[in-house]
């Protein structure tokens, strides 16, 4: 083999230009990498860590580097998709594996998918490696253990993607105890991937803390945001919005929740200010989207026989920009323990479409820090106050202010999308992502499993 300080040419073997044996092309620039990222999810699934992974891969390709995905053919909701197991797409070669595909609609079905994605991604990584890096993201949790052991045995490098942190996910849901044994051993294998990762993107400044507090050495932490694409989500003057036609909407002041109602989030507050606004038919709650809490919020108003309540399933992504104008304003929630832990990405899109955003959650979370530091709207924690009902009493006069404009959610809403554009959107972060692999690329060369 040649060595590292060498090049092979036509006239035999020379000497490489300086930077080569560094990892650069010779130029003092990074040469392309070699990059695996792991998920669960990929194009064409609905997942936002697939959406988003897919962005950020198409962008790496596009920059010149060799961009390969390994992920499940099973669905984000349920069932399998209907795509090859091996393509290339946009210049992104995606191996699909036949992982079972029960959805998340229970927990057993979520951890069948979860080992059945796993076990066949480690295998599937030694066939098809080396990489200059392996990426894991967080979906299945533990990806990064699995990780951490091939860099043990092989020597591959990786990082690590956190879109969640894990076991802290699980116990935000309710699904662990804090203290239990389980959730003790499985802090402890996450950590343990985390700190031998060669570098980790996190999305906040308090998720960046939990992971300092786990042992990860901060110079290896990076935090990029998430993000959406500027000429894919964007404001819609209501008289150019179809979909308020089509929903009966133009004459309503439009509360809505979009994306997933998962376990990390809270509705005890929202239900109840529903409730306590349904004498104001002027004001529409519209919910897009699904998972595991959609049955208990349109069970909710059935049984309180709420006129002022609806909900529908997601829009096409190429609709993204019109569903998120038909709102006036928006709502997120986070449970208190899933600060740090979780970053709705949803924030993004909502500061995208020019809407304001009311936050039911933590006001020591990323989300509320970017809220409150952009002022693009409100925050009601319902720690500052002496009960649930009295956190949705603020909750709903908050929402009754800004149908009637006493607080002026148009400018949160200009304002949020001008902060958007300098930070949250799609090529800015990707741009950060390049900067981050380019210079890890030059560090060092290659990776041999010899």
């Amino acid at each position: 083999m040649t060595p590292p300080s060498q090049i092979e040419t036509g006239d035999g073997v020379a000497d490489a230009p300086a930077g080569v044996a560094n990892g650069e092309d010779g130029y003092g620039h990074a040469r392309p990498a070699r990059l695996l990222f792991v998920n669960q999810h990929y194009w064409p699934d609905i997942a936002s860590t697939g959406q988003h992974l897919t962005d950020l891969c198409e962008h790496l390709a596009d920059e010149g580097h060799d961009v390969h995905v390994l992920c499940s053919r099973g669905k984000y909701t349920s069932g399998t998709m209907e795509a090859p197991r091996r393509e290339t797409h946009n210049g992104v070669t995606i191996r699909r594996l036949d992982a079972t595909g029960f959805g998340r609609s229970t927990h057993v079905g979520r951890i069948l998918d979860y080992a059945s994605f796993y076990t066949q991604a480690l295998w599937r990584i030694v066939r098809s490696g080396p990489y200059d890096y392996v990426v894991t993201l967080t979906t299945p949790p533990l990806l990064c253990a699995g990780a951490r052991l091939l860099k043990h045995t092989l020597g591959q490098r990786y990082g690590i993607w956190s879109m969640d942190l894990h076991p802290g996910a699980e116990v935000a849901a309710g699904m662990l105890e804090d203290d239990a044994l389980l959730t003790r051993l499985l802090r402890a294998v996450n950590s343990a991937g985390y700190r031998g990762a060669d570098f980790v993107v996190d999305l906040g400044r308090h998720m960046k803390r939990r992971l300092v507090r786990q042992g990860v050495a901060p110079e290896r932490l990076h935090t990029i945001p998430v993000w959406n694409k500027k000429d894919e989500v964007y404001p819609v003057a209501p008289e150019d919005n179809p979909l308020l036609d089509e929903l009966g909407l133009h004459d309503k002041f439009v509360v809505m929740y979009s994306g997933n109602a998962g376990l990390v989030h809270r509705f005890e507050e929202v239900c109840a200010a529903m409730r306590r606004l349904e004498d104001h038919p002027e004001i529409h709650f519209l919910f897009v989207g699904g998972g595991p809490r959609r049955e208990e919020i349109t069970a909710f108003a059935g049984q309180h026989g709420l006129d002022n309540v609806q909900y529908l399933d997601y829009f096409p992504r190429e609709q993204l920009h019109q569903s998120l104008s038909i709102a006036d304003v928006h709502l997120m929630t986070l449970r208190r323990r899933a600060a740090g832990v979780s970053v709705p990405g949803k924030l993004y899109g909502i500061m995208a479409a020019g809407r304001p955003v009311v936050m039911v959650g933590p006001r020591a979370s990323d989300s509320a820090d970017t809220i409150a530091e952009n002022d693009v709207g409100c925050v009601v924690d319902p720690s500052d106050f002496a009960d649930s009902g009295a956190a949705a009493g603020r909750l709903a006069d908050t929402l009754r202010a800004l149908c009637e404009g006493e607080t002026d959610g148009r400018a949160m809403g200009r304002r949020g999308r001008e902060a958007f554009l300098d930070t949250y959107e799609q090529h800015v972060a990707c741009e950060q992502w390049a900067r981050l692999i380019n210079q890890h690329s030059s560090r060092s060369p290659s990776v041999s499993y010899a």
